[in-house]
């Protein structure tokens, strides 16, 4: 007898209910439609996006912390390590400037504030102290002072990423110099501790599409679909940018790996799409390192690299933070000189490195630039305010997208990546599985159990 077909209804909810992208793509659009007719409702939805970005910050610090030690201890190379960790800076330092002065040139060539005459002392500057929290950017003595960590715990309670992979490196480079055989106990309960992490954020990967519905009905319930029409020249622009600075990835990926910026997108289609919905790199860096590693990455380039970017490559954000400096300047009326606009380069090329895990980040250093420059007044910063939260989309995917470029890019660069792997991986020949023994996790990432596989 011929095999019955399944319904249109039974493949639906069959595809809702084994792929994590189907669910999210769902929840993405539920979210907006919702926030759109029942705006009252955003404040109630609003935990459930932080709630899972809570959860998933939770688990971040002891993941680098395990795939750091891991890889140093595996790699046995202690100035190998050192190179990724130089590499990588030379990479992010490249990649975040050409994204300032991609930013910069546009904004001049387009001209987003042109015409719109804003008289400053009528914009309301305590509005921007409200979105900062009265906090303020660290100095370069600050922030490398701050990367230190004052205790072994503390690094972990504060979920400083910048100390908990500092202290990773003395912990891999300790046991690299006491040997497998004065402390042989020690690195096989880091690998379970990291197979124990891995389970966990498997648990929590299931609330994604909550998260993102939560996180969508608060954004168009507060802020609407209306700003999109105010400051549609600026919108445009920061993401036509930032489009041709992934393709400009895309391009340096493909020359010096082989491997498609697409295809990778393809890959993490899931991890993008929730991203983009929570408005947070951080919510998908576990599930980012652990495709990287399949991908054919080393671990010990993986687990230095891709945190590290976190803090020193925001490409995403260096866009927003160079087209909003001169939108602000052209919004007031005031005509930037080359001179200055080079002063606006450097100074954010400093500040921008001090932004992660700061309330309002984007405002401090645009205050910053604004300050530096003694052209701009302070309180027209206060015209992003309206529009920051329709950029993040663009700065998140820009951002990690950024990062885990550098990871396969450095990786090449050391010898650390497995071409051929890598390619099979995002051709789709070898499929992606967790780093977790549940059955039911697999299903919700959209993999077939064995069972069901051929």
């Amino acid at each position: 007898m011929p095999q019955s077909v399944p319904s249109l209804t039974r493949r639906v909810a069959r595809i809702l209910r084994t792929s994590l992208f189907a669910q999210v793509a769902c929840a993405l659009v539920l979210g907006i439609v919702v926030g759109k007719l029942w705006p009252e409702s955003a404040t109630a939805f609003q935990p459930l996006g932080d709630g899972f970005v809570r959860l998933i910050k939770a688990v971040i610090a002891p993941l680098v912390f395990c795939v750091v030690v891991v890889g140093i201890a595996k790699a046995g190379d202690l100035k190998a390590f050192g190179r990724i960790g130089l590499k990588a800076l030379i990479w992010f330092e490249v990649a975040s400037t050409a994204a300032l002065l991609l930013g910069l040139v546009a904004a001049n060539v387009v001209g987003p504030g042109s015409g719109m005459n804003v008289d400053p002392s009528q914009l309301d500057a305590s509005a921007v102290d409200q979105k900062t929290e009265g906090g303020s950017l660290p100095s370069t003595t600050e922030f490398v002072l701050g990367a230190l960590p004052q205790s072994f715990v503390g690094a972990f309670a504060e979920n400083s990423l910048l100390q908990v992979l500092v202290l990773a490196c003395l912990v891999g480079a300790a046991l690299l110099h006491l040997g497998h055989t004065k402390v042989p106990a020690i690195l096989p309960a880091i690998e379970q501790a990291q197979e124990v992490v891995f389970a966990v954020v498997g648990f929590v990967m299931r609330l994604a599409p909550l998260a993102v519905f939560g996180a969508m009905v608060h954004l168009v319930g507060n802020y609407g679909l209306g700003v999109i029409k105010t400051y549609a020249k600026l919108i445009i622009l920061c993401y036509a940018v930032a489009a041709l600075f992934l393709v400009l990835l895309a391009v340096a990926l493909k020359s010096l790996t082989g491997l498609s910026l697409w295809k990778f997108v393809r890959y993490t289609r899931e991890e993008m799409l929730l991203a983009l919905g929570t408005a947070s790199s951080e919510s998908v860096m576990p599930r980012m390192m652990q495709k990287l590693r399949q991908a054919g990455c080393r671990d010990d380039a993986v687990g230095l690299v891709l945190p590290t970017g976190y803090s020193f490559n925001l490409d995403g954000a260096s866009i927003y933070l160079s087209i909003g400096t001169v939108f602000i300047a052209q919004a007031v009326g005031v005509d930037l000189s080359v001179g200055q606009q080079i002063t606006v380069v450097l100074v954010l090329m400093l500040t921008s490195k001090g932004m992660a895990g700061v309330p309002g980040s984007a405002f401090l250093a645009l205050s910053a630039t604004a300050a530096s420059l003694g052209a701009i007044p302070a309180g027209a910063v206060a015209l992003l305010l309206g529009v920051d939260r329709i950029m993040d989309s663009m700065r998140v995917a820009t951002n990690l997208l950024g990062n885990c470029v550098a990871v396969f890019a450095v990786s090449r660069w050391e010898g650390a990546l497995d071409a051929v792997r890598a390619k099979k991986v995002l051709d789709g020949e070898i499929a992606f599985v967790p780093e977790v023994d549940d059955e039911v996790t697999a299903v919700q990432v959209g993999k077939k159990p064995a069972a069901e596989v051929g």
